[in-house]
């Protein structure tokens, strides 16, 4: 099993269309306590586009790959799957719509391979989001769940994710609590943000908070 780490440099595409920025989204969750370097988050649920990348596939190879599926979903390669009013004469159309860049970019492992995932705006369900027209992506709903996260800032590197990661474990192992999966990362930040400033997250999900 391919255990996730830090995503390369892979948002800049989606930050500016037309030269204007765009308002990013990104999870709903409540801070509901912190330990040292860990939050403690409760999410809210939420929408994903997900592709899995199979086979043992290079590290950045199978996220740049990932991200081309997604992106090229949100750009346009999707159905809008909506009823067509009756008309003379007969035609049919399959539309196509753009979907609002998101952040982070979560990966996680998945069996043989790996899941590349966007969040979807909030304003869609699984009802009403287009339909991906590459069958390799799906839509699937990630129920509302406590995540412990560690926060970090640096580039995108096998080393300073597997830092920060046994950060997390050490910690929530320090404390008895029990987690659930694995460790999953989260990038929010374009390439040409400084790699001081950026904004990268490492998570896993817990049964309960630790006992205090």
């Amino acid at each position: 099993m391919k255990i996730t780490r830090a995503l390369p440099a892979l948002l800049v595409a989606g930050i500016f269309l037309g030269g204007q920025t765009m308002a990013i989204e990104t999870p709903g969750y409540t801070v509901v306590y912190e330990a040292g370097d860990v939050e403690y988050r409760q999410y809210e649920a939420y929408l994903v586009a997900e592709t899995v990348v199979v086979g043992d596939v290079a590290y950045k190879a199978s996220g740049n790959e990932g991200f081309r599926r997604l992106f090229s979903y949100i750009t346009g390669a999707n159905t809008a799957n909506q009823s067509i009013a009756m008309t003379s004469p007969v035609s049919r159309e399959l539309t196509s719509e753009k979907i609002a860049m998101t952040a982070p970019v979560a990966r996680r492992p998945a069996g043989a391979g790996e899941a590349v995932a966007f969040m979807l705006p909030a304003q869609y369900t699984l009802a009403t989001a287009p339909q991906p027209s590459d069958d390799r992506v799906e839509l699937r709903e990630v129920p509302s769940r406590l995540m412990a996260v560690v926060r970090y800032s640096g580039r995108w590197t096998d080393s300073n994710y597997v830092e920060h990661k046994n950060m997390l474990l050490t910690a929530l192992a320090d404390t008895n609590t029990e987690t659930l999966g694995e460790t999953q990362s989260a990038l929010y930040d374009a390439p040409y943000i400084p790699w001081f400033l950026r904004r990268n997250e490492v998570m896993i999900e817990v049964r309960d908070l630790p006992v205090q």
